[in-house]
C-alpha cells in the first residue's frame, strides 16, 4: 500500500493540468496588431490648412488610403515605399472638412479602418498681398522690392519670418515695415545699388500664416527678376544741368530746370529718387497752381508730384535757372531720348537743394532712409 501511495504521487506530480493559459487562446480572438496613427488627431477641428496631414501605421501597411474634401475631391498626397505612412502634399482651404479612407492590413493578417475627420480653421479675414515688381522683369539698380498687403498687418514678425529673398551673386539687404498706406506695407533694399545682372528669387509663403487679430494669408507669393544695367541719373540743382551714366559712362549731359525753390512746395527734393512710373503723354495738376496740364515724355521719379518731363515752356531758361514747380524739365528732344533709355527702379540722384526727400514725399522714399535706421525698420531686430 506504501508502494502504490508513492506511485500515485510520483504520476501526479508529472502530470500538465489546462488552466486556461494564453497556449491555449484563440488565436483568432486576439486584436489587430496593425496601429493607425492620424495627424491631426480624428475630429480635430481649427487645423491650420498648412500643417502638416499624415496618416502612419505600424506593424502593418496602409492600403487605398484616400484623404477626400466635402465635394469628393481626393487630396494629392504621397505614401511611403514601404506603404507605412501617407502624407498630404497640397495645401488644404479654409473652413473645409476632410475625411480619411481606407485601412490598414496588419502582420497578422487583420485589417483596421482608416477613418474619421477634421476641419480647418475659418480665418475673419484673408489677407491678400501685391508686388511692385513683376515676374520676370528687368529694373534698375535701385529698385526695392514692395509687398503691400490689402489689409493691417498685427502680427508683422510672423508674417517677415515668412518671407524670403534669395539673390545670385548674395546681396547684403533688409527688409522694413512703412507707415500703413491703404494696408500694411514691407519694402526690402539692398544696403547699396544692386548689382548689374544680379538674379533675384522672391518667395512669400504667406498661405496658412497668422496675421494677428483673426487674420490669415490669403495666398503665397513667388517671382523672379533680374537687374539690368546700372543707369544713374545726377541731378545737381544749382548746376542747371542732368547727367545720365550708364555703367560708368555719361551718355547724356544736358540742360534742364528745376524746381525754383521760392516756396517748399515747388523744391525739387534732394536724395536718391527712384523712377516708378513712363507717360509719353500725361496730365499733370497741381491745384490751385495749375490742372490737367498735358506734358510729353513723362518719367515719374516720387509721388510727390516729381517727374523728370518735357516742358518747351522752360527751354529759354533750361541749363540757365530753376523755374519749375518741382519737377525736372527738359527740352522735347531730350526728354524723349531719357524716357527711352529710363527703366522703373532706375536712381535719380538729386543735391543741392535745401529740402530733402522723406516719408512726407509719397510711398517711396526707400535710399532716403540710412542703412542702421533702415534695418531697425524690420519685426525681427
Amino acid at each position: 500500500m506504501v508502494v502504490a501511495a508513492l506511485l500515485g504521487t510520483a504520476l501526479l506530480a508529472g502530470c500538465t493540468i489546462p488552466t486556461g493559459g494564453a497556449e491555449n487562446e484563440d488565436p483568432a480572438a486576439a486584436g489587430p496588431v496593425a496601429q493607425v496613427v492620424q495627424s491631426p488627431a480624428p475630429e480635430a477641428r481649427d487645423v491650420n490648412p498648412v500643417e502638416p496631414v499624415s496618416v502612419r501605421v505600424t506593424q502593418g501597411t496602409l492600403e487605398n488610403v484616400t484623404l477626400t474634401n466635402a465635394a469628393g475631391r481626393a487630396v494629392q498626397g504621397a505614401l511611403t515605399p514601404d506603404r507605412t505612412a501617407f502624407t498630404v502634399t497640397e495645401p488644404l482651404g479654409y473652413d473645409a472638412k476632410y475625411t480619411w479612407a481606407g485601412s490598414a492590413l496588419g502582420t497578422d493578417g487583420k485589417t483596421v479602418p482608416v477613418a474619421g475627420s477634421f476641419t480647418t480653421l475659418d480665418p475673419d479675414t484673408q489677407t491678400s498681398v501685391r508686388t511692385n515688381v513683376g515676374d520676370g522683369q528687368v529694373v534698375g539698380v535701385a529698385a526695392p522690392i514692395i509687398l503691400q498687403f490689402d489689409g493691417p498687418v498685427a502680427d508683422k514678425a510672423a508674417v517677415e519670418k515668412a518671407l524670403h529673398i534669395t539673390t545670385d551673386p548674395p546681396t547684403v539687404g533688409s527688409w522694413a515695415w512703412l507707415p500703413d498706406d491703404n494696408g500694411a506695407r514691407v519694402h526690402w533694399r539692398p544696403q547699396n545699388y544692386w548689382v548689374p545682372g544680379t538674379a533675384v528669387h522672391v518667395n512669400a509663403d504667406l498661405y496658412g500664416v497668422d496675421f494677428g487679430d483673426g487674420a490669415y494669408g490669403a495666398g503665397d507669393v513667388s517671382l523672379n527678376f533680374t537687374i539690368g544695367r546700372s543707369q544713374i541719373v545726377k541731378a545737381d540743382a544749382p548746376s542747371h544741368r542732368m547727367q545720365v551714366v550708364r555703367d560708368g559712362v555719361t551718355v547724356m549731359d544736358i540742360p534742364v530746370s528745376y524746381g525754383e525753390g521760392n516756396e517748399n512746395r515747388n523744391v525739387t527734393r534732394s536724395g536718391i529718387h527712384v523712377v516708378s512710373e513712363k507717360h509719353e503723354d500725361f496730365l499733370m495738376s497741381n491745384p490751385p497752381y495749375y490742372e490737367n496740364v498735358r506734358e510729353r515724355w513723362a518719367v515719374r521719379i516720387s509721388n510727390n508730384g516729381e517727374f523728370i518731363h518735357a516742358n518747351p515752356a522752360t527751354v529759354g531758361v533750361q541749363g540757365a535757372s530753376n523755374v519749375t514747380n518741382g519737377c525736372i524739365n527738359l527740352s522735347l528732344s531730350d526728354a524723349e531720348e531719357y524716357f527711352g533709355i529710363a527703366m522703373y527702379g532706375d536712381p535719380v540722384e538729386v543735391t543741392g537743394t535745401r529740402i530733402d526727400l522723406s516719408a512726407a514725399d509719397g510711398d517711396l522714399y526707400d535710399w532716403a532712409v540710412d542703412w542702421p535706421s533702415w534695418t531697425s525698420m524690420s519685426a525681427l531686430v
